[in-house]
């Protein structure tokens, strides 16, 4: 394992004993909300505060962009390796006691993720990926479903709750996908989404206007594990435009091609 990957399982692993043990006392947790159907809890920010300092003891010089405390500059040459940290992917689920979440964490290179982890503390699921080293799930080796067709392939999705102007267009495109594949399904923390689409549970995901800390680790894991991930035109911006799609080899097209035939101008990016 890549040393760089080995600190970042340290921080999830770190993170996750925060949040373990506040999921036996939701009753006593604080819950602010930054907009809405997008809340924050002291969880959020201790199990961030957790891996910053995990991932600072190793690497003091990295930039870092979390969720929480947003955009940390780098120093020197170190500054063109950023850290991209969601310290609890799926917030909501957690205060309702959903055991549904997920620590999301990525190293990027002048802006190519590098490292990967998504950690799911719930069932002790260790998702994690190398540029050009592959995707593992708890040290085994993964790959994307070998599904071929649209019409068998089972989906995960996310409710545009930021941007609420897209919501008849994503209906559109729900309502079109539902009667051309076997399902979709909305958990509620997309990096696990993503991570799910890399070990084959899912065929294929797409949503809009996620932040980069929900992308990041996913998309590597996706890429790693043999499948295809882009932004709604199909090219590689998705960090920065917030949607996504993805897929196996085979899905990725006819569900993008299902997507964008649904696009207004608007957000075709």
């Amino acid at each position: 394992m890549h040393p760089a990957l080995n600190i970042a399982v340290k921080a999830a692993r770190r993170a996750a004993q925060i949040i373990n043990r506040a999921s036996n006392e939701l009753d006593l947790l604080k819950v602010g909300t930054k907009q809405p159907n997008d809340f924050v809890t002291e969880v959020d920010r201790a199990a961030e505060a957790a891996i910053i300092e995990t991932l600072r003891d190793a690497y003091p010089g990295y930039a870092i962009l979390a969720e929480e405390s947003g955009t940390t500059p780098g120093e020197g040459s170190a500054g063109e390796y950023q850290w991209i940290i969601d310290p609890l992917d799926g917030t909501t689920n957690f205060i309702h006691g959903m055991p549904h979440y997920a620590v999301s964490i990525a190293l990027a290179r002048r802006g190519v993720i590098e490292q990967a982890v998504v950690f799911d503390p719930n069932r002790n699921e260790l998702f994690t990926a190398g540029k050009g080293a592959g995707a593992f799930l708890n040290d085994r080796r993964i790959r994307v479903s070998r599904r071929t067709r649209l019409q068998e392939a089972l989906l995960g999705t996310g409710f545009p709750y930021r941007v609420f102007d897209h919501v008849d267009t994503y209906l559109a495109i729900f309502k079109e996908l539902t009667s051309r594949t076997a399902g979709q399904r909305r958990p509620g923390a997309a990096s696990l989404d993503l991570a799910y689409v890399a070990c084959g549970r899912y065929d294929g995901f797409w949503e809009f206007g996620l932040s980069p800390w929900d992308i990041a680790a996913g998309a590597l894991l996706i890429s790693e594990a043999g499948g295809l991930i882009s932004d709604l035109r199909g090219e590689a911006d998705y960090l920065a435009t917030g949607n996504v799609v993805a897929g196996t080899p085979k899905v990725f097209a006819p569900l993008l091609g299902v997507i964008q035939d649904k696009l207004p101008a608007s957000i075709a990016g």
